[in-house]
This record gives C-alpha cells, structure tokens and sequence, in this order.
C-alpha cells in the first residue's frame, strides 16, 4: 500500500504551541506537551508502514523538534506554508497526491489515541471510498484521507468550532464523494481534555 502520511505540526515552543492549555501547565509544561503529542504522532506514523511520513511545519523548519524528526529515516520535512488551516491542509494534499501515491491521510499531532492500527485501517478505508475520517469528540476531525484532491472540503471553513465535521459531511453529499469515518477520538486543546493523556504522560 502507498500511502503517505502528512503530518501537520506547530513548533512545540512556548507561548506558540498548545496556548489553550497555559492556564494547566504553564507556557513551557504546554509545550513540552506538544513536542511529546509530536513525537507519538511521528512515531505512529512510521510505525504505520504505509508510505513516507511527511511533516508539514510552521513557522519554520528550524525548531530542534523539528530537526530531530526530520531526521528520522522515512520522514519529509516541508513547510505548510501561507493561508488559513483549510488553504494548508488541501495544499498538503496536492503536493502528495501524485502518481504513483493514489492515497494519502493528513492528521494533526494532539490526538494521542490516533496510533498505528487507527492509521492502517483508515488507508483501507480508501480502497472503497474517496475520503475517510476520524471524527473528534469536539466536533471537528482528527484525520482526513482522501484519494484525490476535493479543495471543497477545506475552502471557506471555519475552522476549530463544534460544527466543522458537520459541514464537512454536507459538504461530502453535495459533492459525491463517498466517504467513511472511523470512531471518533479525543483530542487534547482544552485543560478539561488531559484526562484523554496516556498515564505518566504529565508525571
């Protein structure tokens, strides 16, 4: 199966990453949160073994973070470059879903239950659907694969409100594209949302 991987991540540092949960853990515990969440969304991905991982950043590729997981055998470094979450995402898309990679899922790095065997069984999905999804418990989605390009999916959206996954389903029907989702998953944005941590993850 060639699928590749994008992986899209802020740089973990403080007053940048995860600002959401400052008021829990202080600008610094917030980040070192978010370069542990990075460094288990690489490391399923690879562990995946579908395709090549591709780590998509912003600001910049310079971050020690950054450095070390695009070092890692299998892994891309690129930049997300400019344009709202959707503008980034859907030109992630384009730039992987190139022949021969007829298949490609896109997930963010805050969604620690998102793991290898959730990986593989959303890049089967594909085999019988144009999109596929893992909902997230606060209405948005923790990943999206697709087999094609679908700019409709990502144009126009605002983002980071309970309502994204909805109009993204309407916005599936009114195009045609048949997709499947998977169980929805917790992600970690808000103080409330660390009790979704693997145990020790905090100690």
């Amino acid at each position: 199966m060639n699928c590749t991987i994008v992986v899209m991540a802020k740089a973990p540092q403080a007053g940048f990453a995860k600002t959401r949960l400052v008021p829990a853990l202080g600008a610094e515990g917030a980040a070192a949160l978010a370069e542990r969440l990075l460094d288990h969304a690489v490391a399923q991905a690879r562990a995946a073994a579908l395709g090549p991982v591709r780590l998509c950043v912003t600001p910049d590729t310079a971050h020690p973070a950054f450095v070390r997981l695009g070092a890692q055998p299998g892994v891309e470094l690129e930049l997300q470059g400019d344009g709202d979450l959707g503008a980034r995402m859907h030109r992630a898309f384009v730039q992987v879903l190139r022949p021969p990679v007829g298949r490609a899922l896109l997930i963010g790095s805050d969604v620690p239950a998102l793991d290898a065997a959730v990986l593989r069984r959303a890049a089967t999905a594909l085999d019988d659907h144009d999109a596929v999804f893992v909902p997230a418990h606060d209405g948005g989605y923790a990943l999206v694969g697709l087999r094609c390009p679908a700019p409709v999916l990502f144009e126009h959206m605002i983002w980071s409100t309970p309502t994204v996954m909805a109009h993204t389903r309407r916005r599936l029907a009114a195009a045609g594209l048949r997709h499947s989702e998977l169980e929805p998953l917790a992600d970690i944005d808000e103080p409330a949302d660390l009790v979704h941590l693997p145990a020790g993850w905090l100690g």
